[in-house]
């Protein structure tokens, strides 16, 4: 089953709606009062299909998944410490890194000292090993060689 698409007068109409913040044509970002306001409906009336029907949305436009989904989605975002604000906003871009005390500093440098360490060391291993795979291979060479003389 694929992801119903959005056509452009689809998309068109759903922009029109004063809760709809963005609309491409695979999916839909709502405004956060729209979140709020279908949680609160969503308490008293239980009813997803209804409540959207009130806020001017058309169910044949949606679909049942998504319906279903936005339901889901709610929920999820009433019982979220952030709320109903959109975090995606704040999550933008390269992480921010904390300035570190100077101790901190040392104990971070520290370990990837060690880290490091631990690398070089298991690559001796793997080159030891190559080296002696390569060893025995040519000794297994030259006894056939011999052999076969």
């Amino acid at each position: 089953m694929g992801i119903n698409h959005f056509t452009k007068e689809q998309t068109e109409k759903l922009r029109s709606n004063p809760y709809v913040k963005h609309v491409s044509e695979k999916a839909i970002t709502y405004i956060e009062e729209f979140r709020e306001e279908f949680y609160i409906r969503y308490q008293e009336n239980p009813f997803p299909s209804k409540i959207l029907v009130e806020m001017g949305f058309d169910l044949h436009v949606l679909g049942k998944s998504r319906i279903y989904n936005i339901s889901k989605r709610v929920k999820a975002q009433a019982s979220r410490p952030t709320g109903f604000k959109d975090t995606r906003e704040d999550m933008s871009g390269r992480p921010r890194h904390k300035e570190r005390t100077s101790d901190e500093e040392i104990a971070y440098l520290k370990h990837q000292v060690e880290y490091q360490r631990q690398q070089i060391e298991a690559l001796k291993k793997i080159n030891f090993i190559d080296k002696k795979t390569a060893w025995k291979q040519k000794q297994r060479e030259k006894n056939t060689e011999s052999s076969k003389k």
